[in-house]
């Protein structure tokens, strides 16, 4: 369905360029959720803007269903849906009248297209009348959805859709795009938060214009090549500051209530050994456990060794 071949992008002069996105390919299959998952200035909106022909690429190409993002503009406009981070719908016309516009200029109605926005459109169609500037959150990102899907597009890009959203929105907007999936819509996802990387069939993780690695979540997962301890105790700052110290450590860091360390595997590491040296320097209730790896400690990795 797309196909991203060494695209790079920059902006501002020639003395002072800024490079945001660094000759990076990937592609995605008809079908699937694919996330672009990473911290702000990543590169996410800028890959997002070339793919929807909203900026040409510096170099590189990029393709959607055979469709060439620059040569075949108009064409690709007609089969993609964008909705961007920030919300960007007239807030002076109310949810209908802003739905009935979008569909207008696609040529259709949402009469024709009601069955794909349904599930949806039911949630914020009892408020139909009010503006869309007065809505909440959660309401306004399933109007932005709607006026996305109006013209049934097979490709659909979200950059950041949960941004600022309450933790059940969220949920609710991620199964939304479940069901939309099982309507044959290719759906390309960008968002700075590690749990929905989980929700997606495959991710890109991505760092300062570049794609550090792609494959499924569990993968990624399953492919973390170091041990990996939480540790807890009543001082977690101090804590991180004496694990740097031990011998075996990679690389720790806080998460949550627990310290997260990194231990080289061809390191002789015991937990009994860590818990005598914890001790010896004043620590008490100290909790060792192994654990299996998640997208961030991946993703934290990732990063520890491009640097």
């Amino acid at each position: 369905m797309i196909k991203v071949e060494n695209i790079s992008k920059s902006y501002g002069e020639k003395k002072q360029k800024i490079l945001a996105v660094d000759n990076i390919s990937f592609s995605v299959e008809d079908g699937e959720i694919f996330g672009l998952i990473g911290p702000d200035g990543s590169g996410k909106t800028s890959i997002f803007r070339m793919l929807t022909t909203l900026l040409h690429p510096d170099s590189g190409s990029a393709e959607i269903e055979g469709l060439d993002v620059v040569e075949d503009y108009k064409k690709i406009r007609q089969i993609l849906g964008y909705m961007p981070g920030k919300f960007s719908l007239y807030q002076d016309l109310t949810v209908e009248e802003n739905l009935e516009f979008f569909a207008s200029v696609f040529n259709t109605s949402i009469q024709e297209n009601y069955d794909l926005i349904k599930d949806i459109y039911q949630q914020i169609e009892p408020f139909k009348d009010r503006k869309a500037g007065k809505l909440s959150g959660g309401m306004k990102q399933k109007l932005a959805l709607s006026c996305a899907l109006i013209h049934k597009p097979k490709v659909l890009f979200l950059d950041e859709p949960t941004t600022g959203v309450d933790p059940v929105s969220r949920k609710e907007f991620w199964e939304m795009l479940k069901r939309l999936k099982q309507q044959g819509i290719t759906i390309v996802v960008a968002t700075p938060y590690m749990d929905e990387a989980t929700l997606c069939d495959r991710v890109a993780l991505m760092q300062n214009g570049k794609i550090l690695k792609i494959d499924t979540p569990q993968n990624i997962c399953n492919s973390y090549p170091e041990d990996l301890y939480e540790v807890k105790t009543e001082n977690i700052p101090a804590l991180i500051k004496i694990l740097k110290e031990y011998e075996t450590t990679k690389n720790t860091y806080a998460f949550g209530e627990f310290v997260h360390v990194v231990i080289k595997k061809e390191k002789d590491f015991k937990k009994e050994t860590l818990e005598k040296f914890l001790q010896e320097k004043r620590f008490n209730k100290i909790e060792i456990n192994k654990i299996e790896a998640t997208i961030e400690d991946s993703f934290i990795l990732l990063l520890s060794n491009h640097e």
